[in-house]
């Protein structure tokens, strides 16, 4: 499971040291963990946990203290002169959120609305898995405030979903399609290619399937093989072949092409919508810095130039959140230097691009970068006339080059 980062030790009263990069006009956002899955996919490095690994901690309470957290966050950001707008946006993550009844959601988002308020017309998304959701639970959301769903589909082959330890079967995925549409929700599905095994023909047939459930957004992203996950014990030992990277390049440049032939055009790297109205407002403001609590084991949050991650095992973050103190294990402070590095480094991956102005600001950037860049093919050249580093296809495929080169 990915370690966290390195900080500071987060002070147990969460009081924030906010300073000159805190910006009160930006935008407020919430990002809810429930940590908690029915089985460990193979691939998952994410902070998760299967019921044998809670160490007493009840997934029936788990809402009671996510909503002590709330109401501690509230009492810190007061103590920290922060002045929280209503939410813009809010994202259940995870783990599986919808291990949790849709009444429990249902509170938690409440909770949120009580202590903070929610803008009208706010997104409010959950992800899902297709195996536990029905009709009745997907009403129950839209009544309670959710706008979007998420269906964590990953591919249309059922060789593929063994392979990645999936447990739905892919004739789920229409069904509950059709339910959260029938609901009132803003569809979305998540995707992932590159899996060992996948054939060409295997990819082509999920980019078919998931472009007939006319979903309004789909995210497809490149299998990374984390260390310490059952997948990487499975390739280390020959039992799964190690993905092929230029084959992953020719499945994402199959998949841009046909998401743009179905009226979806790409707004982040790894993210296509069918116009602004439904790209995913929660992930655009991570991208653009935006300030956000993140509640729950081991999430991150970033306020005015503020990062810290809470304890990541369940145990521990409910016994802190017991003895009144924050969740939170460490924190960072951003200079200005390091806060502008993460501008490009996050800006460069959306479809609005970046601003050159932005690169100038960077000590030791060298105009001729961008020149060389236009010669590879990677950024538009007639966007960098007009003052902006936009990432062509090939770009896209390497934009971590392209990030290199305009920092270094």
């Amino acid at each position: 499971m990915a370690q966290l980062p390195s900080g500071e030790t987060a002070p147990l009263d969460g009081v924030l040291p906010l300073g000159e990069n805190y910006d009160p006009s930006q935008s407020f956002h919430a990002y809810v963990h429930v940590p908690f899955c029915r089985v460990r996919c193979g691939y998952c490095d994410f902070n998760t946990y299967t019921a044998t690994e809670l160490r007493g901690v009840s997934q029936d309470s788990f809402a009671l203290q996510l909503i002590a957290e709330i109401e501690f966050s509230k009492r810190a950001l007061a103590a920290s002169n922060f002045e929280p707008k209503p939410l813009a946006t809010v994202f259940f993550g995870g783990g599986t959120p919808t291990q949790l009844p849709a009444s429990d959601l249902v509170a938690i988002l409440d909770a949120l609305s009580d202590a903070f308020g929610i803008e009208s017309g706010a997104e409010i998304t959950t992800e899902a898995n297709p195996d536990n959701v029905d009709l009745d639970y997907l009403n129950e959301l839209k009544a309670g405030g959710f706008t979007r769903v998420s269906f964590g589909m990953q591919s249309a082959v059922s060789s593929v979903l063994a392979v990645l330890d999936r447990t739905h079967q892919p004739e789920r995925v229409p069904q509950v399609v059709a339910w959260a549409k029938a609901a009132g929700l803003q569809t979305s599905v998540d995707l992932i290619y590159g899996s060992p095994t996948e054939s060409i023909d295997d990819w082509r047939n999920t980019l078919e399937q998931a472009l007939s459930l006319e979903t309004d957004h789909i995210s497809a992203y490149s299998l990374i093989v984390e260390e310490g996950t059952k997948l990487a014990r499975q390739i280390s030992r020959g039992e799964l072949p190690q993905p092929d990277e230029d084959e992953q390049a020719v499945k994402y440049e199959m998949a841009d092409a046909a998401f743009a032939d179905a009226g979806l055009d790409w707004y982040e790297l790894s993210n296509w919508s069918r116009g602004p109205e439904t790209a995913s407002k929660h992930n655009l403001s991570y991208w653009q810095g935006r300030n956000w609590w993140g509640y729950g084991p081991g999430a991150h949050s970033h306020i005015g130039g503020v990062r810290w991650w809470n304890i990541k095992h369940p145990a521990p973050y409910v016994e802190r959140l017991n003895s009144g103190n924050s969740p939170a294990l460490e924190r960072e402070v951003l200079d200005a230097s390091t806060i502008l590095e993460e501008h490009v480094l996050l800006g460069v991956r959306l479809r609005d691009g970046l601003e050159i102005e932005k690169l100038r600001q960077v000590e030791g950037f060298k105009p001729e970068k961008i020149a060389g860049l236009i010669a590879d093919g990677l950024i538009e050249a007639s966007a960098a006339l007009k003052g902006r580093v936009l990432l062509t296809l090939n770009g896209r495929l390497l934009a971590d080059y392209v990030v290199r080169e305009l920092l270094v």
